[in-house]
């Protein structure tokens, strides 16, 4: 199986992630989409990754499939829980986190373009969205009201990885955010993600 993907998206990230707490083998192969020599839209006829190669030549994509993919084919550390409820609440978190990364994967397409180009209305919408996004995150953690709780609970998930992601993205391409100075309880979260070799070794780099 392969994973084909980039090393800055949160998207491919998360997939990496949850198939190494998973222990699934895979062959990770790098593609940056909007390269001109990028053979994605080869599996993908969307042009997106991250996309996950079957062993019959198949292919996945969009990483909440490929990760509830991941987590039935391996009865090894299931990242979602099997109850419809808890379930939903987990990829509830999961849709959360992946529109904080939508909100600013495009505020940073649009800043690449020459700035007579930009609209600053745009970049204003997106990056609202991505500090409501961030505002409810930390209040719905507020809400577990337990020290050293999880996204969703008591057990380490998808939330949490799909949370983590999105955090690094951010730390990674809008330092001047400071989102951990405006949501202390995401900061510690995210710190305790840190500790995990999972998230130690597919630190977005680029």
């Amino acid at each position: 199986m392969k994973l084909i993907g980039s090393l800055t998206s949160p998207f491919v990230r998360k997939v990496r992630i949850v198939a190494a707490e998973k222990f699934i083998d895979y062959e990770f192969v790098v593609d940056v989409p909007w390269e001109e020599t990028t053979q994605v839209p080869d599996f993908n006829p969307l042009g997106k990754v991250p996309v996950w190669v079957l062993d019959d030549g198949k292919t996945l994509f969009d990483s909440r499939v490929i990760v509830e993919y991941l987590d039935s084919v391996s009865p090894v550390g299931h990242v979602m829980p099997k109850e419809p409820r808890p379930r939903i609440q987990v990829k509830r978190w999961e849709a959360l986190a992946d529109g904080v990364c939508d909100a600013a994967a495009l505020v940073f397409v649009e800043k690449k373009r020459p700035t007579a180009q930009q609209s600053p209305d745009w970049i204003r919408r997106q990056t609202g969205k991505v500090h409501s996004g961030l505002k409810a995150m930390s209040e719905e953690l507020d809400q577990q009201k337990v020290p050293d709780s999880w996204c969703a609970g008591e057990v380490f998930t998808l939330a949490d990885i799909a949370v983590g992601c999105a955090l690094s993205y951010l730390e990674f391409r809008f330092p001047e955010l400071d989102w951990r100075r405006a949501h202390p309880n995401l900061s510690e979260l995210y710190d305790r993600l840190l500790r995990r070799p999972t998230f130690k070794d597919t630190m977005p780099v680029g």
